[in-house]
């Protein structure tokens, strides 16, 4: 039991870089996040599937993006073995509200 409440304290750091990079630090982001990672979902009426590097590059290119009133709470993480999904819950990024899903997966020993 030990170990599994490591592995979600160690889930829910990785989720708090994507948190704390939102708006900016793309330093952050990138310790998040795998190299081949893809963000999809909806942004308004728009279906939106990119790079994660084009995340990247899109928050680097406008600090402050996520807003002054962004919040973000994670509601859920759920792990077995080596995969899981954490679920987070944000509030006014890019004046929206979202609830992301993030697969996340152990990879030489660190999430």
């Amino acid at each position: 039991m030990a170990d599994y409440l490591q592995d979600l304290d160690e889930v829910r750091a990785l989720i708090q870089l994507y948190i704390d990079g939102a708006n900016g630090d793309v330093t952050k982001l990138k310790k998040a996040f795998h190299a081949d990672a893809h963000m999809i979902g909806h942004v308004g009426p728009m279906d939106t599937h990119i790079r994660i590097s084009g995340f990247f590059d899109m928050v680097q290119a406008q600090p402050g993006l996520a807003g002054p009133r962004y919040k973000a709470i994670v509601r859920s993480i759920d792990l077995s073995g080596d995969a899981g999904v954490a679920v987070l819950v944000e509030t006014d990024y890019l004046g929206c509200d979202f609830v992301d899903y993030f697969s996340v997966a152990r990879i030489d020993g660190r999430w």
